[in-house]
């Protein structure tokens, strides 16, 4: 697919169902999404140093940088989309919150300087950019040597037994579920872009191409939800 066509696709995609976004959500993964989040959150949590600045990149409507600044409050959290329509819900559900920023940037060339952020995070996020490569390699250069790079997001199942179900699920109820009528085709679109996605093995391997190091990763509902967690070199004195 065309890069700037995918681009602009998507975004015409998030801009019209940002107000509905969180609750199809939830509705679609049967509220399991909670939990896949939370899986995210607990490492971020837990393993940000002290005062320290995070990325959290395609942040969409925000749950990820909001539930991280909630507990742990000596951090700054920058939460940055490419589509407004977003950041506006995740600006009104963060009203109030001091420790974060939302910014509007383009994830194949971000505008801040290398080594900026302790850690970075994407969310389900990765498979509706344009180049999966330039996306993870911007996040590379702009943690801080020792920093950890977390990509949480749809796949379609390693399992051969469960991938026809999967299929099925995603290709013509997940779309009525979470779009209706309405926004049927924007939803058929989100289940297009995990079956055109890179593979987990894949994914795996491109972040061991651009240079993470100690690549790990947990998986749930037989694949269909992954987070792989890659540390950045740290540099020689």
């Amino acid at each position: 697919m065309d890069k700037e066509y995918k681009k602009n696709r998507v975004y015409r995609v998030f801009e019209k169902i940002s107000q509905h976004y969180d609750g199809a959500n939830y509705r679609i993964s049967f509220g399991l999404q909670t939990s896949w989040k939370k899986m995210l959150t607990s490492q971020l949590i837990q393993k940000s140093p002290k005062d320290e600045k995070i990325l959290d990149l395609c942040c969409g409507t925000g749950d990820i940088a909001i539930e991280i600044a909630k507990k742990r409050p000596d951090l700054q959290l920058i939460g940055a989309d490419f589509s407004p329509a977003m950041l506006k819900v995740a600006k009104q559900k963060s009203c109030g919150m001091k420790n974060i920023l939302w910014e509007k940037e383009d994830a194949t060339k971000l505008s801040f300087g290398e080594n900026q952020f302790a850690m970075a995070t994407i969310s389900f996020g990765l498979r509706n950019t344009s180049d999966y490569r330039q996306v993870l390699s911007e996040m590379l250069r702009v943690v801080k040597p020792g920093g950890h790079i977390y990509c949480l997001d749809s796949f379609v199942p390693d399992n051969a037994l469960v991938r026809p179900f999967h299929q099925i699920y995603f290709r013509y109820m997940m779309p009525l579920i979470g779009g209706g009528k309405a926004y049927r085709e924007e939803y058929l679109w989100l289940y297009q872009s995990t079956r055109q996605f890179l593979r987990r093995k894949e994914l795996i391997s491109l972040c061991e191409e651009i240079g993470l190091t100690e690549i790990q990763y947990r998986k749930r509902m037989f694949g269909a939800c992954v987070l792989i967690e890659g540390r950045k070199i740290e540099e020689k004195i």
